[in-house]
């Protein structure tokens, strides 16, 4: 799971954010990013949490749990719109591709960080990013049903996302 950012309710610092990971260079090897508050890279990669709900451990009910997954996808939507205006309108990618079940060959994976975001949401919301070789994606997950929903923002390598 990738580290979080301080989870943060404001659009322009979730903004900040996403700017901060499409103009950051990818690294060579896995792991955090120092001085960022958290988030996980890795060659072709960046990933942040951008906000996180509450746990489901003690009270799992539908009106609960349907209600925090709203308020991230409404929160998603907020970014969407904004990023929208900037690139465009997003495609949206399903992920369940990505989980590999079809593949014949059991080492083969997903590259990051579609792996990890196709282990979480189903779908992405996904930007190409004009200046650059890279997209931006918007995912709203959850890792398992105890666990919160998270707002994550994904950069990946063009030719990690197929056309």
């Amino acid at each position: 799971m990738p580290s979080q950012h301080h989870p943060t309710g404001s659009s322009d610092d979730q903004l900040s954010i996403i700017d901060e990971l499409t103009a950051l260079p990818f690294p060579q090897q896995e792991g955090d990013r120092p001085g960022t508050n958290g988030g996980l890279s890795g060659p072709g990669y960046h990933l942040a949490v951008l906000r996180r709900s509450r746990d489901f451990w003690d009270d799992r009910s539908e009106e609960i749990v349907e209600a925090a997954e709203k308020e991230l996808e409404a929160d998603r939507d907020v970014l969407a719109a904004a990023l929208t205006g900037r690139w465009g309108t997003p495609a949206t990618v399903d992920l369940w591709p990505y989980l590999g079940f079809d593949d014949p060959d059991p080492d083969r994976t997903a590259p990051e960080p579609l792996g990890y975001l196709c282990n979480v949401a189903g779908s992405m919301q996904v930007w190409r990013l004009p200046s650059c070789d890279r997209w931006l994606a918007l995912a709203v997950g959850q890792a398992d049903p105890e666990l919160p929903f998270e707002l994550i923002a994904a950069v990946g390598e063009a030719s990690s996302l197929p056309q």
